[in-house]
């Protein structure tokens, strides 16, 4: 496979990070809990036979639960690393689902104007150095009035002990759940507070994991008593007018 659209605006997983991409804990725990989270987050019936596309589709793993809770007509991968790309045309095969896969970058996407109804972005996000980009290219490729599915941990998680000692990130572009929201709408995308959840998971709080908490030592603060470390958003394109 052709290396040519090999990137530098994302910063490369490290071995240990590349091997939990494709554990269990990953797969059950958090791509499964997202997916379902985001299904619940849309206010309008599910769009019919979507085109679905996968930004930042790594290993393919999340190819299955997408087939399941959206049924799309047309199923895209899109991943900068060619050695991902591979895995997940291997993952697709050993699921019995028809992919499209693409080598590109999420800041230059090849995918053509207003062609995709449903954008999944899942724990990319914060491995691009090139924000605003990806976020104006995800605009650009989805029809009027298609969604944008956004979960992201944040950099309360981000910039952690553990986490930057497991796992490599751009640190520079970290942000809170209110400064990723507050971009999204200003790059154009519609939604409201039934359309945003802040999942308080145990493998997000990478102080203890969530330890003392399951052990009944410490109860979890409450929402808006704590800094949130991860955030999920369904966003809506316009149905018409420019983003703001």
């Amino acid at each position: 496979m052709s290396k040519e659209y090999l990137s530098k605006n994302y910063v490369e997983e490290t071995k240990f990070g590349f091997w939990f991409l494709r554990s269990h804990t990953w797969q059950h725990h958090v791509l499964r809990v997202a997916i379902n989270d985001l299904r619940s987050l849309f206010s309008a019936p599910l769009p019919q036979a979507p085109v679905l596309l996968d930004a930042g589709c790594g290993q393919g793993k999340s190819f299955r639960y997408l087939q399941q809770v959206f049924a799309p007509k047309r199923l895209i991968g899109l991943d900068a690393d060619p050695h991902s790309l591979d895995l997940s045309r291997a993952e697709a095969a050993r699921q019995g689902i028809e992919i499209e896969l693409i080598g590109s970058d999420c800041a230059t996407l090849k995918v053509a104007d207003e062609s995709v109804d449903i954008l999944f972005c899942h724990q990319t996000f914060h491995h691009l150095v090139e924000q605003q980009r990806a976020l104006t290219e995800f605009y650009r490729v989805l029809k009027p009035g298609g969604y944008l599915l956004f979960a992201e941990s944040t950099e309360a998680y981000i910039d952690t002990w553990v986490i930057r000692w497991l796992f490599r990130h751009p640190m520079h572009v970290q942000k809170s759940a209110a400064e990723y929201l507050e971009m999204i709408r200003d790059q154009g995308f519609e939604f409201g507070p039934q359309n945003i959840s802040y999942p308080y998971l145990w493998w997000s709080r990478s102080t203890d994991f969530g330890l003392l908490e399951r052990w009944g030592l410490r109860r979890p603060k409450p929402f808006g008593e704590r800094e949130e470390t991860l955030v999920n958003v369904v966003a809506r394109k316009p149905l018409t007018g420019p983003p703001a």
